[in-house]
């Protein structure tokens, strides 16, 4: 089974790919599925389609589907959502609705995942092609499993035992309700679940990201930044396709200068994100918008390649042993010096980047490492790891 997602900046036209991509990945005979998990769906205009929360059949081998959160939290949410109505409303107006207390923030992040996972668990389809929502917003899909994995580790078992200490004296106290061993049973269900889907992202032969660009500088330089975020996290790009790309046969004088600034962008985006396979699709003479354009623009990108091909792989981070000590590289082109930081916590090292931060906890048998020193150098962060002592090799 593969996983694709499409990301890139708001407008880009990461819908009609990640749809162009899915009509011609059915018609060779795969059955797939083309989800969005943007809250502001354009897949079904997209499409040309209404379409619905739950798989839609647009012709054969070939489903639709926009996820609402408020119907996967009416769907299965279970345990958790009924304590957080009861949580909510014990000290709140009675009339507030269970969807307005229980879909908070990153709810749709989690939501998306764990249906996606029940797809993958079942082999429901052979080909899962993701619409994701603009670049920041994909940022913190593909981070929740990480975000979520630390506070089950660090604060779950407090919390948990503290819950059952509390919860006979706070709920008569206090009027307010505390989660029960069936609720905390169910929150962690969700994290070993969301591990898994960590796990099904990360591997490189089942999941690839693709970036969606224009040329123009804007969006060129979010599409280096997330490039190097999702290297941070160890996802995989394995293409960039490059969008509403002016054709040769455009003459007018009035997009001659146009077409020069995509040419200079061109050129950019070739030497920014070389070897990674570059497509490209031009301004078409009409809107993309119904199968029959959507089929036009997959040809036009993918020719006669499979669009659903892993095109490339690359290792973005790897640890290997140096002599005396261990050596983690990680790949982050596009990175000023300046801009990275690094401390160690225990078993975690704390990575940071710009905005972006990854709490990446070292793998068991180097858990009693500690960083000796870090280089960035030809596009790459080089940590030392050593043990207490020189040499000292990682305990089984």
């Amino acid at each position: 089974m593969r996983i694709i997602l499409y990301t890139g900046k708001g407008g880009v036209g990461k819908t009609s790919i990640a749809a162009a991509t899915a009509l011609k990945s059915a018609r060779q005979g795969l059955k797939t599925l083309v989800i969005s998990t943007d809250a502001a769906h354009s897949l079904g205009d997209c499409l040309d389609r209404k379409l619905s929360p739950e798989p839609v059949e647009i012709e054969s081998n070939l489903w639709a589907q926009e996820i609402d959160a408020i119907h996967e939290v009416e769907k299965g949410w279970g345990l958790v959502q009924d304590y957080f109505t009861r949580l909510f409303t014990s000290k709140a107006v009675k009339d507030i609705t269970t969807e307005e207390l229980t879909v908070f923030p990153g709810m749709e992040d989690l939501l998306s995942l764990l249906r996606i996972l029940n797809y993958y668990r079942n082999k429901t389809f052979d080909i899962i092609i993701i619409d994701c929502a603009p670049t920041g917003e994909t940022l913190a899909l593909l981070s929740f499993p990480d975000m979520f994995r630390w506070w089950m580790e660090k604060l779950f078992p407090i919390k948990r035992k503290a819950a059952k200490i509390a919860k006979p004296i706070v709920e008569p106290l206090m009027g307010i309700p505390m989660p029960g061993d069936d609720v905390m049973v169910e929150f962690e269900r969700i994290y070993h679940q969301l591990d898994e889907m960590r796990q099904i992202f990360t591997d490189r032969e089942t999941t690839s990201i693709r970036i969606v660009v224009n040329p123009e500088k804007m969006v060129v330089k979010e599409a280096q930044r997330s490039f190097t975020y999702l290297n941070l996290y160890d996802y995989k790009v394995d293409a960039v396709i490059v969008n509403r790309v002016f054709p040769d046969r455009v003459t007018d004088s009035y997009f001659s200068l146009w077409k020069d600034i995509q040419s200079r962008y061109m050129d950019m985006i070739r030497e920014s994100f070389s070897p990674v396979p570059i497509f490209s699709a031009p301004w078409f003479e009409k809107e993309v918008v119904g199968l029959e354009m959507l089929a036009r623009m997959a040809e036009t990108i993918f020719a006669k390649k499979d669009p659903v091909s892993l095109f490339y792989q690359q290792q973005t981070q790897q640890y290997q042993k140096e002599g005396d000590h261990y050596l983690l590289s990680i790949y982050m082109p596009f990175t000023d010096k300046g801009d990275l930081s690094l401390s160690q916590k225990g078993d975690e090292l704390i990575i940071r980047v710009g905005l972006i931060k990854r709490t990446l906890t070292l793998p068991r048998t180097l858990r009693s490492y500690t960083v000796q020193g870090a280089k960035f150098e030809k596009d790459r962060l080089n940590i030392i790891l050593r043990g207490e002592k020189d040499g000292e090799e990682p305990a089984e």
